[in-house]
C-alpha cells in the first residue's frame, strides 16, 4: 500500500510540475519558444527556407531550384490546400486558401517561381500566426485541465485506498498529501496547510486553510497533510463546470465572424469571376496580350484576396478571451467578448455579489442582567444546532471569541418567531423583531458594538436603536431568557471589499450601475448608498428581476447582469451577457451564465469591459486597413502596373500586420 501512495503521489507531483501551476501570468508576452514548436510554424518557416535557398542557386542550377521551388510551394501550401479543397467539395463553396493556392500555381505557371513561393510563404506564416493566437487563447482558457486530478487517497474503514475521483461522492473522507493536488472541491476536516489557488482564482498567493475552510479540486497542496471531506462529485465541482465552460468556448464564435465567413465565400467568387473576366476580357476588348492579361489576372488574385479581412476578428478576439482567462474571467465564446464592449449598464445582483452572501453579527445589545458574554455563549449554543444563515453567523462570532458552547436540550423551531433551547436549566428564545411588543421590555441596558473599542453604558431609546440598526440594513434578532427580555442582536450582510470601487470604475467608464434585489427597499438603499449605485431595483421576484433587465435593455441598449444564486439565472439568461459568480455561485448561474468571474472579484468587471472595447477598437483598426490596402493595390494593379512580388509583399505583409495587431491583446 505504501508503495501505491508513493507511486500516487510521484505522478501527481510530476504533473504539477509539468502542468507549471498557471496563475494570473498578467503582462505575459507571447512565448516565440512556444509558437516555434507550431506544426504549422514549422511549415511555414521550412517553406521559406526552401525558397531562400532555391532563389539563392537559381542563376546556376536552374532545375534544382524549380525542384525546390516545388517542395516549398508543398511544404508550406499543402495544408492550405487540403482545407481549400475541403470546402469546395463539401460545402461547395470557395475560400481565401483556394484563392491563396491558384493565385500561387498561376504565378509559377508565368515563370514567377520566386514569386509564388513567396506568396506560400507568407499566406502560410500568417496562418501559423493565427493558429498561435487560437491554440493561445485555448491553453490560457483550458490550462486547469492539464490540473485535472485523475486519482484520490480515499479513507474506507480505517484503510486508504486509491480510487478515480469519477468514483467520489459527498461525504467521502480523502488524504492529501503536501504538493499533491487536491482531487475534489470540499471542507478540510483535519490539518492545516497553505493551499495553491492560482489554477482557480488566479490569487498570485497561497491561501492558508485549516479545519472548516472550502478547497477546490486542481488547486495544489502546500506544506501540510489535509484530511478532505468531499462536498461536490466531480461533475458537480468548480473544477468540472470550468471543463464545460472551456468547451463551450472553443465551439462558439462571435456574429461578425459569422458574417465575415459568409462574405469570405461570396467575394471569393466574385474575385475568381473578375479574374476570368480579365484573362478572357481585356485581351478582346482591350488589345492586351494573352501574357499580360494572366499577369494582371494573376496579381489581382493575390490582392484582392480578403486574407487581411478574414484574418481582422477571431485572432482579436481569442487574444483578447485569453488575457481574460489570465485574470479569472472565462467566456463562453468570441460572440459574448464582442457582445460585452458594448455594455450601457451593469445590473448587479445584491445577496452574494456585491455583498458577500454570509450575515456577520455586528451588535450585541444586553440587558443589564446578561453579560455579553453569556448572552452570546447561549444563543451560539442553541443555534448551534441550526443552519439558518444568522444562526451561523452567531456561532462564527461565539467561536472569534472562543467562548465555550454548551450542549443545549429541547431545541425547536417556533414557528413564526425563531428558535428556543434550554442552556443550563435557563429557556432561551432566540427570533425576529416584531414591532413595539418587546420594547415595553427594553430597559436599563447596556450596549456594546462589535466594532466599538468601550461599551457603551445607561438607559437606551430602544425604539431608536432598532430604528438606527434598521437603517444600517441590519437584521435584528430579539433574545428573551426565561420570558424575560435579555438583549438584541443585529447581523448584517457585509459588502465585498472590492465594491465600491468595482462601481466607481465602471461609473468613471460611462457604464451605469444598478442593483436588483428580492431584499427589502430600506437594506437595499444601505447597500446602495455604500457601494456608490444610483439605480436601485428592491423587493424583487426571480421574474420581476427578469422584467427590469428587459426594461434596462430597452431604456439603455446591451445590459451586463451579474449573478451568484438560482433566482439571478433567468435574469442571467435575459441579460445581454450574463456573467455568473464562479467560486460562490450556484451550478445553475455558472451554467447560464455567457461568462464567468471565476475569482469573484467584481473589481475585474471594469477591466474585461475595458479589454472587450479594445478589440472592438482594434477589429476596426483591421478592417479598415485591410479593405484600404485591398483597394489601394486592385487601384494599382490596372493604372500603375504593380508589380507581382510587390503584390504579394503588400497583400500578405498586410494580412501579418492585422494579426500581429490582434495579438498585441495577449499581453
Amino acid at each position: 500500500m505504501q508503495a501505491i501512495h508513493q507511486s500516487l503521489q510521484g505522478k501527481q507531483q510530476a504533473k504539477q510540475q509539468s502542468a507549471n501551476t498557471p496563475g494570473p501570468n498578467r503582462g505575459k508576452k507571447p512565448d516565440f519558444r512556444v509558437m516555434l514548436k507550431n506544426k504549422e510554424m514549422q511549415a511555414a518557416l521550412g517553406s521559406g527556407l526552401m525558397m531562400l535557398i532555391a532563389w539563392g542557386i537559381a542563376p546556376y542550377f536552374t532545375t534544382l531550384s524549380v525542384i525546390l521551388y516545388i517542395a516549398a510551394y508543398a511544404i508550406g501550401g499543402w495544408t492550405k490546400a487540403k482545407e481549400g479543397i475541403e470546402t469546395l467539395v463539401k460545402d461547395r463553396d470557395l475560400d481565401v486558401n483556394l484563392l491563396m493556392i491558384a493565385a500561387s500555381l498561376g504565378a509559377a505557371a508565368i515563370g514567377y517561381w520566386n514569386e509564388g513561393a513567396m506568396l506560400i510563404f507568407i499566406f502560410a506564416l500568417s496562418g501559423a500566426l493565427e493558429s498561435y493566437a487560437t491554440e493561445r487563447s485555448h491553453k490560457d482558457i483550458s490550462s486547469l485541465l492539464a490540473l485535472k486530478p485523475e486519482t484520490a487517497l480515499r479513507i474506507e474503514d480505517g484503510q486508504m485506498n486509491v480510487v478515480a475521483i469519477e468514483d467520489l461522492k459527498a461525504g467521502d473522507l480523502l488524504l492529501v498529501k503536501p504538493g499533491e493536488l487536491i482531487p475534489a472541491d470540499g471542507v478540510v476536516y483535519r490539518g492545516s496547510s497553505s493551499i495553491n489557488q492560482a489554477s482557480i482564482t488566479g490569487e498570485s498567493m497561497p491561501v492558508d486553510k485549516s479545519t472548516g475552510d472550502e478547497v477546490y479540486a486542481g488547486t495544489v497542496n502546500g506544506e501540510g497533510a489535509l484530511y478532505v471531506e468531499v462536498t461536490k462529485s466531480a461533475e458537480g465541482s468548480l473544477f468540472g463546470k470550468i471543463i464545460k465552460l472551456v468547451e463551450e468556448a472553443q465551439a462558439e464564435v462571435p456574429d461578425s465572424q459569422r458574417f465575415m465567413e459568409r462574405f469570405e465565400g461570396i467575394y471569393a467568387r466574385i474575385v475568381v469571376g473578375v479574374t476570368l473576366l480579365v484573362i478572357a476580357g481585356t485581351p478582346l476588348f482591350l488589345g492586351w496580350t494573352w501574357s499580360e492579361a494572366f499577369y494582371k489576372a494573376m496579381v489581382f488574385l493575390v490582392v484582392a484576396s480578403p486574407c487581411a479581412l478574414v484574418s481582422s476578428i477571431m485572432p482579436v478576439m481569442l487574444s483578447a478571451m485569453s488575457s481574460s482567462a489570465r485574470r479569472g474571467i472565462l467566456f463562453k465564446g468570441g460572440a459574448h467578448m464582442e457582445n460585452i464592449a458594448r455594455t450601457k449598464v451593469v445590473a448587479f445582483d445584491k445577496t452574494g455579489t456585491l455583498t458577500m452572501g454570509t450575515p456577520q453579527v455586528t451588535d450585541i445589545l444586553t440587558a443589564s442582567h446578561v453579560s455579553r458574554e453569556q448572552l452570546l455563549s447561549a444563543v451560539a449554543s442553541v443555534e448551534n444546532l441550526s443552519m439558518h444563515p444568522l444562526a451561523l453567523a452567531i456561532v462564527e462570532q461565539a467561536n472569534k471569541e472562543n467562548l465555550h458552547l454548551q450542549e443545549a436540550e429541547h431545541v425547536q423551531s417556533i414557528t413564526g418567531h425563531g428558535i428556543e433551547g434550554t442552556v443550563n436549566g435557563a429557556v432561551w428564545k432566540i427570533g425576529r423583531l416584531d414591532g413595539t411588543a418587546w420594547t415595553e421590555r427594553m430597559s436599563d441596558v447596556v450596549t456594546g458594538s462589535i466594532s466599538d473599542t468601550t461599551s457603551l453604558e445607561g438607559a437606551a431609546d430602544w425604539e431608536k436603536v432598532c430604528a438606527r440598526l434598521e437603517q444600517e440594513g441590519k437584521t435584528i434578532s430579539v433574545v428573551t431568557v426565561n420570558g424575560e427580555f435579555a438583549g438584541l442582536i443585529a447581523m448584517r450582510d457585509m459588502i465585498r471589499p472590492q465594491a465600491a470601487a468595482a462601481v466607481k470604475k465602471l461609473e468613471s467608464m460611462g457604464v451605469q450601475v444598478a442593483m436588483l434585489t428580492g431584499d427589502r427597499a430600506r437594506s437595499a438603499s444601505v447597500i446602495a448608498r455604500e457601494t456608490g449605485v444610483s439605480m436601485v431595483y428592491a423587493d424583487l421576484l426571480p421574474e420581476d428581476k427578469v422584467k427590469q433587465v428587459q426594461a434596462l435593455r430597452e431604456q439603455y441598449g446591451h445590459v451586463l447582469m451579474v449573478g451568484d444564486g438560482v433566482n439571478d439565472a433567468p435574469a442571467l439568461a435575459a441579460a445581454t451577457v450574463g456573467m455568473g459568480m464562479g467560486l460562490s455561485g450556484s451550478g445553475t448561474a455558472i451554467e447560464v451564465a455567457d461568462a464567468v468571474l471565476m475569482n469573484d472579484n467584481i473589481e475585474e468587471i471594469a477591466w474585461v469591459i475595458g479589454q472587450a472595447r479594445r478589440a472592438e477598437r482594434t477589429v476596426k483598426q483591421n478592417m479598415w486597413f485591410a479593405i484600404t490596402v485591398i483597394l489601394a493595390l486592385i487601384a494599382g494593379n490596372f493604372l500603375q502596373d504593380v508589380a507581382l512580388p510587390l503584390g504579394v509583399v503588400g497583400h500578405e505583409g498586410s494580412t501579418i500586420l492585422v494579426i500581429l495587431n490582434g495579438l498585441r491583446l495577449l499581453r
